[in-house]
């Protein structure tokens, strides 16, 4: 009995062990700044030493913050579902596919994830430039021969939404494609000697198994579409199109180093995280990620 105390505290401290660097990272870029920044929201400049909500008042009816949450909600309304359902497709293909051929697939998709950020965007503004681009005739032909007549307005979303798939596509391929590997090869099978195809495996085994997989990826993508910042930033400060708050981060951005105000930029900050909590518990208590074989 005692040595079985000694191995159950031994496992214990070990585990407190891997998970103190976690802890002290999640405190000091995490926890801490978030709790900084609603402290500063609930601090006016005009009233530092009182507690206020004015800032979110301020905020709210800026005329700058309603056109920024739309320009959001239309790229997350074009990217998110372009980026799950073509990532499924594409794992699929490949795990029905498997063998060299669906390994060189996978290198070719993870690919263009090596280039990110900053010089993704640079990328993509050269070869959507129509007075640049390798492309330029196919853009001539569609009607498109100036910058200023690609990047407008009405366009920022399409193009940011191609940007990011293209940069993230191949990573969640690799993620899916891992946890297709993990579906035991008993149950398909099972559904071939019971003369499902492969679309009918797709749909009723695959994707049951794996949807997990996919709530955790709606979460990450719904996350990262509502920070978004790299892309508009650059496109504005090259061919200034939209607006340097066309996003809710570069709105931010401007209330912190433009206009000097950090509690209105908090302000913001803390909308996207309330944001981002309320999809992801919404996302997790709604299916059934957190659902294990034994609650079942």
């Amino acid at each position: 009995m005692v040595q079985v105390r000694r191995g159950a505290v031994r496992r214990t401290v070990t585990g407190w062990f891997f998970a103190a660097p976690y802890a002290v990272l999640l405190a000091a870029f995490g926890l801490i700044p978030t709790g900084y920044a609603i402290y500063e929201s609930l601090h006016t400049a005009a009233q530092p030493s009182q507690l206020s909500f004015g800032n979110y008042s301020t905020v709210f009816e800026d005329f700058r913050f309603w056109p920024a949450v739309i320009d959001v909600a239309v790229f997350m309304a074009v990217w998110i579902p372009v980026m799950v359902v073509g990532t499924l497709l594409l794992a699929l293909l490949l795990h029905e596919k498997t063998g060299r051929l669906s390994s060189g697939l996978r290198l070719v998709y993870f690919l263009p994830g090596a280039v990110t950020g900053s010089a993704a965007v640079m990328l993509w503004y050269f070869m959507l430039s129509p007075e640049v681009s390798p492309f330029a005739p196919a853009l001539h032909a569609l009607g498109w021969h100036t910058n200023n007549e690609m990047f407008t307005q009405g366009h920022l979303a399409l193009i940011f939404a191609l940007v990011a798939f293209v940069t993230g596509v191949g990573q969640w391929i690799v993620i899916m494609f891992g946890a297709l590997q993990t579906i035991p090869q008993e149950i398909l099978e099972a559904a071939r000697m019971d003369g499902a195809g492969a679309i009918r495996s797709a749909v009723q085994i695959k994707l049951p198994l794996v949807g997990k997989y996919v709530v955790y990826m709606v979460i990450l993508s719904f996350a990262f579409a509502l920070q978004i910042f790299v892309e508009p930033q650059l496109i504005y400060s090259i061919t200034h199109a939209g607006s340097s708050w066309w996003s809710l981060n570069q709105l931010g951005y401007t209330f912190a180093f433009e206009q000097g105000d950090f509690g209105q930029a908090a302000t913001v900050s803390v909308v996207l995280l309330v944001l981002s909590s309320l999809a992801a518990l919404l996302l997790v208590f709604r299916t059934s990620f957190f659902q294990t074989e034994v609650d079942a």
